[in-house]
């Protein structure tokens, strides 16, 4: 990687329509999932930057983007953000041009869901002009995947692939160097109006660069996590959990209830003569009284009374009383018996 700085493009502009109804009032990327928020756990992959002072964030945003402008300038003013607004869904490669005026040099692209654990240290010594982070998982037909050929190098991606011999999925994490050349055959592909289902996939972009002679290598991941759908979103809150996201022994202070770790419960909540865990985290000023709540999220402000939860995600601001089950509740409701 050379001396120039880093661009890190964090594409974030879509509407979460699988995870309604807690995205009709935020973005996916302020709902909660262990201890933080999911923009907090993805920023939290760049934590081993070769150089973070060098380095600079692309949020593309739409849909309720301000609300992550306001967020980050009240929990990370410190990050250097520039932002650029996708209003018209058209794909990744599409969202990437947008912010063709702030790319040059190196560019990371990480989709705005998407949770790996990658060690980013390599860069500085990168020789391939693009990497691929993937992760081999016993059927990839629903994802994207890497053909290799020749010296291990990436010969082509394929979309939705027909068969299983090659199980190597995309995840959503790229590194080019040269963000001008990504750019040039982003341009191409437009032109070629080379699209899937009406939009620019990132895929086709990096088909034509190989094709014009990129060396494009694979970095394999263990942990690849999603906040896709709400199923996903307790998966990857329970993995956040039983890895030191949690706050199981503080949480013992709550003297009249009974705490089944991991668990993360947030300082400013109170909880009382309920039991609580193993897999839940509860958000800032909730207030839990009498209630028996596992493996769910119970986002910040919320009030739950006399309540038996599972599997359940609980937006901000809820009232639930006298109620038993698995709920999916989205932001101020609520709901008695």
């Amino acid at each position: 990687m050379s001396s120039s700085t880093l661009k890190i493009v964090i594409l974030m502009a879509g509407y979460g329509t699988r995870l309604r109804p807690h995205t009709w009032s935020r973005p996916k990327q302020l709902i909660r999932m262990g201890d933080k928020l999911v923009i907090d756990q993805v920023l939290g992959t760049f934590s081993n930057l070769p150089d973070p002072a060098n380095s600079e964030f692309i949020f593309i945003v739409g849909y309720l983007g301000n609300k992550i402008k306001e967020y980050m300038a009240h929990t990370h003013p410190e990050l250097k953000v520039r932002y650029v607004e996708q209003s018209e869904m058209r794909g990744q490669s599409h969202a990437i041009s947008l912010a063709k005026d702030y790319l040059d040099g190196p560019i990371l692209v990480l989709y705005g869901d998407t949770l790996i654990e990658t060690d980013f240290s390599f860069l500085t010594s990168e020789i391939a002009g693009a990497v691929a982070w993937v992760k081999a998982v016993p059927d990839p037909r629903r994802f994207g995947v890497a053909s290799l050929g020749d010296g291990g190098w990436v010969k082509h991606l394929v979309e939705k692939p027909i068969d299983v011999d090659n199980n190597l999925v995309l995840v959503g994490c790229y590194y080019f160097k040269s963000s001008q050349e990504l750019l040039s055959a982003i341009e191409e592909q437009m032109q070629r109006n080379i699209t899937l289902k009406n939009e620019f996939y990132l895929a086709d972009a990096i088909n034509i660069m190989l094709d014009h002679g990129l060396k494009m290598r694979v970095e394999h991941v263990e942990t690849w996590l999603d906040a896709g759908i709400p199923d996903d979103v307790l998966i990857t809150n329970r993995y956040l959990l039983e890895h030191g996201h949690d706050n199981t022994h503080e949480a013992y202070a709550h003297k009249t209830s009974v705490i089944l770790p991991p668990v993360f419960i947030h300082p400013s909540a109170t909880v009382e003569n309920s039991i609580i865990g193993p897999h839940t985290a509860i958000g800032a000023n909730c207030v839990i009284h009498s209630c028996i709540i596992r493996d769910s999220i119970i986002d910040d402000s919320s009030v739950i009374t006399d309540v038996i939860l599972e599997h359940s995600l609980i937006g901000q601001e809820v009232h639930v009383q006298q109620k038993a089950g698995v709920l999916n509740i989205g932001d101020q409701t609520e709901l008695r018996l």
